[in-house]
């Protein structure tokens, strides 16, 4: 319910099992969304998480002079031959993937005022390579008044370098170059799956792109681009938590919607804590017979080890056999999420940017709180291995990134229950 500050309260002990599926990735929508704004007319997205934060991408768009309508799983939006070129500061500061629209505005308006953006707290996440790639299109940009400016009377094509094969600034690049007049090659570009997604529907728009997948993408830019339809990639990181709710509950569960390569080294992971990992075409399924053994992590961009599911990788650690060292090399705030693991009895102690956690058997019943999205899920599957009823606060991040997320627990056979704050 939206303006209701609501809890979870989870039973532990619940062993889970039984299938889910999953729909289109968050951190693909989004962006797919933003691209639209590319061409003229009606884009129709398919297989779209039913998530709030769908939903404030509507406003935003609708800000710039879209209409756009989220109905189940589908995306409609209207793009009209004029587009405003001022993002609500309002709607954007309610989500990072809303710095997005940064690249497709300049490119269709040669100018682009995108507020600063909100979201999860999980550390720094500036925008300079965002700005760097633009001015070597021949943008100019800055910062002004909590917003950040992108100008320019025509972009073109240009070598760009990333210091960091960061998803963003990937993204926004990308979404420019296909209208600049002339040839991009972005080096050092990220790899993810979405990134993958995220071209090949801008391939079926019209744009010219080859590379994705690989750390050079090369982009011809061309005159204009046609709306479609498109089906949105399966979430690799809902897919993965339910993975580590099955390890972690000594379960059985069966993940359908997903391609098992986009999670390859996590369901390697898995396998080397002593799962039972079986892949197929479409999905995977994780069985947990005995106690996990202890694993190390270093998240790393795709396709290593994602940071995003640093907190269930943490989670399971706290309840495995033996000592645990989690490195994460992306944001280094994300281990806020240990300060909440050790309400519950985690064995866990921060040094720097590692993470050792020495394993127990079972973890204890606390109120804990949600920083983010992964931790708030993280949390939850925690609460499923402590001794009594835990309950999970500010749920509302957790709304952001997982539709029907009490509902799938409930129909694996958790104990979860969604409660409204007094």
């Amino acid at each position: 319910m939206v303006g209701v500050k609501e809890h979870f309260l989870v039973t532990g002990g619940a062993r889970l099992e039984g299938s889910v599926s999953v729909v289109g990735a968050k951190n693909s929508v989004l962006k797919l969304m933003s691209a639209a704004l590319l061409a003229e007319g009606t884009t129709v997205l398919h297989n779209c998480p039913q998530i709030s934060d769908v939903t404030y991408m509507v406003k935003v768009l609708e800000g710039l002079g879209c209409t756009a309508r989220a109905d189940g799983e589908r995306v409609e939006i209207t793009v009209p031959e004029v587009i405003s070129p001022d993002a609500d500061i309002d709607a954007v500061r309610q989500f990072r993937a809303s710095v997005c629209v940064l690249g497709p505005l300049t490119a269709r308006c040669h100018r682009a005022v995108v507020a600063l953006p909100g979201g999860d707290a999980i550390g720094n996440r500036p925008l300079d390579m965002h700005q760097s790639g633009l001015e070597k299109m021949g943008a100019a940009t800055r910062i002004e008044h909590g917003c950040v400016v992108a100008e320019a009377e025509e972009l073109h094509g240009a070598q760009i370098n990333l210091d960091f094969p960061s998803v963003g600034a990937t993204e926004n690049i990308l979404t420019a170059a296909v209208l600049a007049d002339g040839t991009t090659v972005l080096d050092n570009a990220a790899r993810e799956p979405e990134i993958v997604d995220l071209c090949h529907m801008l391939r079926e728009m019209g744009a010219q792109i080859e590379g994705e997948g690989s750390s050079t993408i090369t982009v011809t830019g061309v005159k204009k681009l046609h709306p479609v339809e498109h089906r949105v990639v399966g979430d690799r990181i809902v897919a993965g938590t339910w993975a580590y709710a099955a390890a972690m509950t000594r379960g059985d569960v069966t993940v359908g919607g997903i391609d098992p390569a986009h999670l390859h080294l996590v369901l390697e992971k898995l396998r080397s804590a002593g799962a039972g990992v079986e892949t197929y075409p479409t999905g995977f399924r994780v069985t947990q017979e005995r106690r996990a053994t202890a694993v190390d992590y270093q998240t790393l961009p795709f396709p290593g080890f994602p940071t995003d599911l640093q907190p269930m990788a943490i989670a399971l650690c706290s309840v495995s056999q033996g000592m645990s060292v989690i490195t994460e090399n992306i944001f280094e705030s994300r281990f806020r999420f240990v300060d909440e693991m050790t309400r519950l009895g985690a064995d866990a102690t921060i040094d720097g940017h590692h993470v050792v956690v020495r394993g127990r058997e079972q973890l204890s019943y606390a109120p804990v709180w949600s920083s983010d999205i992964r931790a708030g899920a993280g949390l939850v599957l925690a609460g499923l291995c402590a001794d009594g009823v835990t309950r999970v606060n500010d749920v509302h991040h957790i709304d952001r990134g997982y539709p029907g997320f009490v509902e799938d627990l409930c129909r694996l056979g958790a104990r979860v229950e969604r409660v409204a704050d007094e």
